[in-house]
């Protein structure tokens, strides 16, 4: 029963796996780009937040507008005072990390108050991250459906994914997942996952309207940018010359 997570993400094929990139490399990588992305919006380089920009503005494609969505989210997680990143991302502080997310009681703040607890701080992060994804998704006009129960449905996550940790053995399959180029139940994978998805939904609703159904009529596209789009797990798959209008 507590196979649900290795059977939803079924290992990359071979060609792939280079692709694969594990927590430790992307937490490096938003280190830098989380400022220089404040610095741009700060200077008045970009249109804040993502989802307020039309297809006319600098970066207002749909790929950047997914990847600066959900680099907005992931910024919390990135002001955390000292932060201790290895709850995030080692097995043997998962059930620690999800005891104080689990125990955390929501609010719908994005201004928030760090305590010096890193476990709790984490915690209030991930919140203020799941709480300005609602925002932009109110902001951009994403169906009710899809915006409504996100601190709920992650909270459900959570558990799951807590109750695989809890199982005997959890430590080895995890190191056995990440050697095969596939995602354990990581605190940090959830949190990733969870705002990439969410992200999308949001720059769906920018780019091409309430409903999807409604880039074909824009004719300003590429083609196949909507087949692409759907298919396409991580903005990083979008990042070429067809999928990008400046």
């Amino acid at each position: 029963m507590f196979d649900w997570w290795k059977s939803t993400r079924p290992s990359p094929k071979s060609a792939d796996k280079a692709r694969v990139v594990g927590p430790h490399a992307i937490l490096e990588e938003l280190r830098s780009r989380v400022p220089r992305y404040i610095d741009d919006v700060d200077n008045g380089r970009l249109i804040y937040p993502a989802c307020k920009r039309a297809l006319s503005d600098i970066d207002g494609d749909v790929r950047s507008v997914w990847d600066h969505t959900r680099l907005e989210a992931v910024r919390y997680l990135t002001m955390v005072p000292s932060p201790q990143f290895e709850l995030l991302t080692n097995a043997d502080r998962q059930i620690e990390m999800m005891n104080a997310y689990l125990f955390q009681r929501p609010h719908d703040d994005t201004v928030i108050d760090f305590t010096g607890t890193a476990t709790t701080d984490f915690a209030i992060a991930i919140l203020a991250g799941l709480n300005w994804l609602t925002h932009c998704a109110k902001l951009s006009g994403v169906e009710v459906a899809k915006q409504s129960g996100t601190i709920r449905n992650f909270r459900k996550v959570v558990t799951l994914a807590h109750r695989w940790w809890l199982t005997d053995g959890a430590g080895e399959r995890a190191s056995q997942l990440l050697a095969n180029g596939e995602q354990p139940p990581l605190m940090f994978y959830l949190i990733w996952n969870d705002y990439t998805q969410l992200a999308k939904h949001i720059a769906a609703a920018t780019v091409f309207g309430s409903s999807i159904n409604r880039a074909a009529k824009l004719v300003a596209l590429p083609a196949d940018l909507i087949p692409r789009f759907e298919a396409a797990q991580d903005p990083l798959e979008l990042a070429d010359g067809a999928a990008r209008r400046r």
